[in-house]
């Protein structure tokens, strides 16, 4: 292993959360070289990447050990459900994610649920279904709206927000009878429908010590005004007003605190980020569910306002010692705004040339997610969110100004962004 102070670090994913994150790492005193696997267009222009896929954990344990790397953070869910930290940590190779075990709170929504009622974790009342007769009896007793969800992995989308019976019915028979999302809905979760603002809260944890990180508020629905089909994300900015110190503090004590101890009390080690979706309810804040990874596109905002080099927490975080402090907060407002392809979060095409300008403006980042260079070595289109435009400035109304005017200077053929991204904040 090398010194502390010239670490090889291997980032896993191919999304703008893991651009993010080699960004971070490249400027970081602490990081002699960065790889990616299977990393995109973006990360190929400052990294080398390799073609390993992010699911293949025997692989990419491989790629680890036959690169002589020393810390592996690992950007997306579904190699954490499949226990790559695990794998690497049998080899002594330190990894930032959450093992197999605490992985279970997003790879099954059920569990995730089950967590919080045992730990009296104030949440929406739900049931869970494997079987669509006594989830349309359920209906009957709990009309719409209604929200449903598959309990497995499903890319962000898989959350159907009834407003009618009919859309109810409709959704547990495409899911559990049509197999509309596979195997990630052989299980369905009804649940409330909760009033109010959501707010995310990204926590990094070692397990025993723990980082709560500014708030953010996403953007998931395509259609600008919050209408339309649910995306992985169509923006994103931080802080979020919304939660203010007061509420900040109750979510401490109420939902991170008890979920810290709930952990431990079932035996789960859990070292990683702890990424809490919450309802703003006039009842008080209430957990919609966890991530156990970064937010994407959260991470494009919440990395700028740290001004502490992020990887040795993160390396403290996976060792689980405790988190170096002080850690120093920019007193700023950050805003990201996602390019998607015309279609996206349904069918959409691939292969369009990608026209960047020659220099970013000050304060001003560019993040690739939907990225590739072609056989001819030019940036195309390769996913439904294409690039992640992020500023930051004194106020959200200056941060905005400076992503948007960056965005306009971005084309490629179908184009879209929604352009009212921290529309709630802007109002206030």
């Amino acid at each position: 292993m090398t010194t502390a102070n010239s670490l090889n670090i291997l980032v896993v994913g191919s999304g703008g959360r893991e651009h993010a994150i080699v960004q971070t790492c490249l400027a970081s005193p602490r990081v002699s070289k960065v790889i990616a696997a299977p990393g995109n267009g973006g990360m190929a222009g400052v990294v080398t990447c390799f073609p390993v896929s992010a699911e293949d954990v025997t692989g990419l344990v491989a790629l680890a050990q036959k690169e002589t790397i020393d810390f592996v953070i690992v950007g997306p869910e579904v190699p954490l459900t499949l226990g790559l930290v695990d794998a690497l940590e049998a080899v002594n190779i330190p990894a930032y994610g959450p093992r197999k075990a605490g992985a279970q709170l997003e790879g099954s929504k059920v569990f995730c649920k089950d967590f919080f009622a045992r730990h009296h974790i104030p949440t929406a009342a739900y049931a869970s279904f494997s079987e669509v007769e006594p989830a349309l009896a359920y209906l009957e007793t709990h009309p719409a709206p209604i929200v449903i969800k598959v309990s497995g992995l499903a890319a962000g989308k898989g959350v159907i927000m009834a407003e009618t019976q009919t859309e109810a019915t409709q959704a547990v028979k495409s899911i559990l009878s049509e197999g509309a999302f596979g195997e990630s809905g052989a299980e369905i979760v009804i649940e409330e429908w909760l009033q109010g603002e959501e707010a995310s809260i990204h926590v990094i944890t070692s397990g025993n010590d723990a980082l709560i990180l500014p708030p953010s508020q996403d953007h998931k629905r395509i259609g600008e005004g919050d209408t339309g089909l649910n995306t992985g994300g169509m923006g994103a900015y931080a802080p979020a007003a919304v939660v203010t110190e007061e509420i900040m503090e109750q979510v401490r004590r109420e939902i991170i605190e008890p979920t810290l101890k709930g952990l431990k009390a079932d035996g789960i080690d859990y070292r990683g980020t702890l990424y809490a979706g919450i309802m703003l309810t006039p009842q008080g804040p209430k957990m919609l569910e966890y991530n156990v990874r970064f937010g994407d596109p959260e991470t494009q905002v919440l990395l700028p306002l740290i001004e502490s080099d992020l990887v040795p927490i993160l390396l403290a975080a996976a060792q689980g010692k405790p988190l170096p402090r002080p850690i120093k907060i920019r007193d700023a407002s950050a805003m990201v705004v996602v390019l998607a392809a015309d279609g996206y979060p349904q069918a959409y095409d691939k292969g369009a040339p990608i026209h960047l300008p020659e220099a970013g403006a000050p304060f001003t980042k560019i993040v690739h997610a939907g990225t590739e260079l072609n056989k001819d070595g030019a940036l195309v289109t390769n996913g439904g969110r294409v690039l992640g435009v992020s500023a930051y400035a004194d106020s959200l109304r200056e941060a905005a100004d400076r992503a948007y005017a960056l965005a306009a200077q971005i084309d490629f053929e179908g184009k879209y962004l929604r352009r009212d991204i921290g529309h709630r904040q802007l109002r206030r």
